[in-house]
């Protein structure tokens, strides 16, 4: 089972950039997917982006894409979301979760998450 814990949250102002990172423990994230999921106040969690073990990234929401970019450090078993042009609505907490392999839109296909990091983005 991996352990994941997030971390780089925090307040931005509007087009500011933020970097999160996912730190695993457990097991190496190579054979895995990790899926971002944000939850916003009032609303439900929803897909950000997933990166396949193979390094295919999968957008879930089209705002994110041209803004939002992730990467992995193998050598650290870390993924990291890297989100540039910030936004006021993009302001959520923001999950990290696992599932094997492949990406999956479905939040319960995975089985592991982190406790999430709260971004706010204001001026």
């Amino acid at each position: 089972q991996v352990q994941l814990v997030e971390s780089g949250g925090g307040l931005v102002q509007p087009g500011g950039s933020l970097r999160l990172s996912c730190a695993a423990s457990g097991d190496a994230l190579n054979s895995y997917a990790v899926g971002w999921f944000r939850q916003a106040p009032g609303k439900e969690r929803e897909g950000v982006v997933c990166d396949g073990s193979g390094s295919s990234t999968v957008y879930y929401l089209n705002s994110a894409m041209g803004r939002f970019t992730v990467s992995r450090d193998g050598a650290k078993n870390t993924i990291y979301l890297q989100m540039n042009s910030l936004k006021p609505e993009d302001t959520a907490v923001y999950y990290c979760a696992t599932r094997p392999y492949y990406c999956s839109g479905s939040e319960t296909q995975y089985s592991s998450w982190g406790q999430g990091t709260q971004v706010i983005v204001s001026s």
